[in-house]
């Protein structure tokens, strides 16, 4: 990876800063985004030490907001003219419905529209770079997702676990879409499950989740198995000029019937679009 930048969000903790390892470690220019300023300081000055790459920065932002997701993808091209790879790993699943200060659910929010904005607003720089990679992170969970477009912030119902596998679900399908839009553009878009993983997920919820995600931690996996699919998808040679497609395990596998829907695709593009203002 020596010579290529990366952009890994949500890189202070869990899978995103194991993923970030890995691309330290292997010679890429790393910008890292975190919410935290003293956390992301100290990722930073953790990966130059345990990687010996001195090319490592940081962009600052809550990606629950679009105003800061855009400031960030300014910043970012105000200092590079190209983007190997993106992988859009931040999220967060939330025991009762919040609203961020722009009025959006903010698992949707984190989840979904930060997803979408962010690999819009990038999308200049990763055209102009040859064989640019999109990484997408979802969950097997997106299984049990539906998208209630009457529902999408959850104002009739709200539930976390019902939440997080809508926002999952439109992982999937905004990736699906995008595949199709970047078509002969050299730029490849894949997502992944990268499995049960026992990191700081879910710790900013309460009750039973809290508690059930924490009966759950010894028998889940380490945070380092948890980013070797999105490893794979940013660095392997086997997957280059792949796209459109959810992988599980390393390997390419079934996603849910309603994730390739063409139409529902379709219009949560549109929705998307309307709710950011594109």
């Amino acid at each position: 990876m020596h010579g290529k930048t990366c952009l890994v969000t949500g890189a202070t903790q869990g899978i995103g800063r194991e993923t970030a390892m890995g691309l330290a470690a292997a010679g890429a220019t790393l910008v890292i985004v975190g919410r935290d300023a003293a956390r992301t300081a100290e990722t930073v000055a953790a990966l130059k030490a345990a990687s010996k790459n001195d090319s490592i920065t940081s962009l600052l932002g809550d990606l629950s907001r679009p105003a800061d997701v855009r400031r960030i993808a300014a910043e970012f091209k105000s200092s590079h003219g190209t983007l190997d790879v993106l992988i859009n790993n931040a999220g967060g699943m939330f025991s009762a419905r919040e609203l961020t200060a722009d009025g959006f659910e903010r698992t949707w929010a984190l989840n979904h529209l930060n997803y979408f904005l962010l690999t819009h607003e990038l999308l200049d720089v990763l055209k102009a770079t040859h064989r640019a990679r999109i990484v997408n992170v979802a969950s097997t969970v997106h299984m049990n997702g539906k998208i209630e477009f009457d529902n999408l912030q959850g104002e009739r119902k709200y539930g976390a676990m019902p939440a997080y596998s809508a926002s999952k679900l439109a992982n999937v399908m905004f990736t699906y879409a995008l595949a199709k839009r970047l078509e002969g553009t050299g730029v490849t878009v894949n997502c992944l499950h990268p499995g049960i993983v026992a990191t700081g997920f879910g710790q900013n919820t309460g009750g039973f989740w809290r508690v059930l995600l924490t009966l759950m931690r010894p028998f889940m996996t380490k945070a380092r198995d948890g980013a070797k699919t999105s490893l794979y998808l940013a660095t392997s040679p086997d997957v280059a000029g792949v796209s459109g497609q959810y992988f599980d395990g390393g390997k390419v596998a079934a996603s849910s019937a309603l994730s390739h829907d063409a139409g529902m695709q379709e219009k949560l593009w549109t929705a998307t679009q309307r709710q950011l203002g594109l």
